[in-house]
């Protein structure tokens, strides 16, 4: 035949899209025309699939050759469509025997190597989705597309190797290229002992820290840690992932399918089941924590930090624009990136821990004797953390510089497995509670929700009223004190919040307000 058909897979984001590539082998001059809005590195495919099927000793037919890549309008970028390509080029010209419905997704080497690529995990789910289960890939990227359910995966270390079991002729074939294995980044972090995680014993004093980081983790609770340098802030926003639960099955494919098209080495060998943390440098740009840069957006830390935490040390320094544009992922959890090449859409669901001096000299604590700073100049300060992005913040606390007495105290009775175990039976219990609207924790709740199937009595809400009606709190914010007053509740094994939960919900939402 003088036309061949294979499959590969295009991602946009995270959504991946099947592509149908057909080559033709045409009767003039000698060419090779890649066509279906290919980018940069998808037309330089044409040099690497000659050299690589030339020393695999299958060369391609010195006939014209068009490649086409549908769908037309879909901007196609990478090098992953290289096998697919060949594939189809030796198909046109019988070379090899029809490959059926088998995706094809990896890069060519010019020795006729399969050399792995980013994003496989979602171009394999998405081929799955759209019932393509027959898989090829590099080597190195099998073990990563197996974590697929219904994936029948195979990897390859050759082109030669692949073509022969798809029917070329082996006389000619550089079947003895037998290329060593490399050993990926993963496979070597995989042998290197993991650090010690850090644990909340570590934590001097800071009785009310330590609890508001429990509350945050139990219900999924955004924070904001005010206080002076060397008060401990950062030591507890790292305890923070401690405490949280493993991740299940469904958020663990889609927290690994975002390192993978990170190219983040861990996800290549298993799924990741702890929440990540992500803690990027106050200079870093709107591209680096929300997603950006030229042609198709790619996800930046607020997406690598889905299901987990991102912490921003030092929030005042961050630019006023950075710190705003995380307003959307907080309300929905997605990240929608448009741009002129295309619009990605990623998951953003993570928890935020923004920690802050006092002042630009971290001094203005207690009664603020040794400050330097002017009114203004707090205020100033303070004010690059705007108010609509404090008030999608619903535990706001005063850490307090620690004492002499708490430093040479003995180290805390307990431990962070101790307080994981109570965040994950809270976690269950809100789990129980809202599954009914497929929801699965508190801080997920919304308004039309709280103050109807989980509206409390008139008593119990006085002080949250009253605050709402002098102006003290906005409706989101009232929202937000009735979630912490749930989390409150089921870490105190409470069916429903007291009182007492809603006073001091209410005391952690404004307590560096207050300070």
């Amino acid at each position: 035949m003088a036309l061949g058909r294979t499959y590969s897979v295009a991602l946009v984001g995270l959504n991946g899209y099947i592509v149908e590539v057909e080559a033709d082998i045409g009767q003039t001059l000698p060419a090779f025309i890649i066509l279906g809005l290919p980018d940069a590195s998808l037309n330089e495919a044409k040099e690497r699939i000659r050299s690589a099927a030339q020393n695999s000793g299958i060369p391609l037919s010195r006939r014209k050759i068009t490649a086409n890549l549908i769908p037309a309008s879909l901007p196609k970028r990478g090098s992953g469509f290289d096998l697919a390509i060949a594939m189809a080029a030796l198909l046109a010209s019988n070379d090899v025997r029809s490959t059926g419905r088998t995706v094809f997704i990896a890069e060519l080497g010019l020795d006729g190597r399969l050399r792995p690529v980013r994003g496989v995990l979602p171009a394999v789910m998405a081929a799955v989705r759209a019932g393509y289960a027959d898989v090829v890939v590099a080597q190195a990227n099998a073990a990563e597309a197996q974590l697929v359910p219904g994936a029948r995966v195979q990897g390859y270390a050759t082109l030669a190797r692949l073509a022969f079991d798809f029917g070329a002729d082996p006389q000619d074939l550089a079947l003895d290229f037998d290329p060593a294995p490399e050993s990926s980044e993963a496979e070597a972090e995989a042998g290197v002992p993991s650090l010690v995680p850090p644990d909340m014993r570590d934590v001097s004093g800071q009785g009310d820290a330590r609890r508001a980081l429990e509350v945050a983790a139990a219900g999924a609770h955004h924070l904001l840690l005010t206080g002076p340098p060397g008060a401990g802030k950062t030591m507890l926003a790292e305890r923070l992932p401690g405490l949280l639960p493993d991740l299940g099955d469904a958020e663990a494919m889609e927290v690994t399918a975002i390192h993978s098209l990170c190219s983040l080495t861990s996800a290549s060998l298993h799924l990741v089941r702890r929440p990540p943390y992500e803690n990027p440098h106050h200079t870093a740009t709107p591209a680096a924590i929300i997603g950006g840069g030229s042609g198709l957006p790619r996800p930046g830390a607020a997406s690598r930090a889905h299901r987990g935490v991102l912490f921003l040390d030092e929030a005042p320094e961050y630019e006023r624009r950075v710190l705003d544009a995380l307003r959307q992922p907080l309300e929905s959890g997605e990240l929608v990136l448009h741009r002129s090449a295309g619009t990605a859409a990623y998951p953003a669901r993570f928890q935020l821990v923004l920690a802050a001096n006092p002042c630009p000299c971290g001094k203005a604590t207690g009664k603020g004797v040794d400050c330097i700073c002017t009114p203004t100049m707090r205020r100033r300060y303070l004010a690059r953390m705007s108010g609509p992005l404090l008030d999608r913040v619903d535990i706001q606390l005063q850490v307090e510089r620690v004492s002499l007495a708490d430093f040479g105290q003995p180290a805390a009775e307990e431990d962070t497995a101790t307080i994981a175990a109570r965040v994950q039976a809270a976690r269950e219990r809100q789990l129980g509670r809202l599954l009914p609207f497929s929801l699965e924790t508190n801080a997920q709740v919304p308004g039309r929700v709280l103050r109807g199937a989980l509206r409390l009595g008139a008593p119990t809400t006085r002080i949250l009223d009253h605050a709402l009606e002098r102006g003290v709190l906005t409706a989101r914010g009232y929202d937000r004190v009735l979630r912490l007053a749930w989390t409150l509740a089921d870490l105190a094994l409470r069916e429903v919040p007291e009182a007492d939960d809603i006073g001091l919900a209410l005391n952690l939402r404004q307590a560096a307000v207050a300070a």
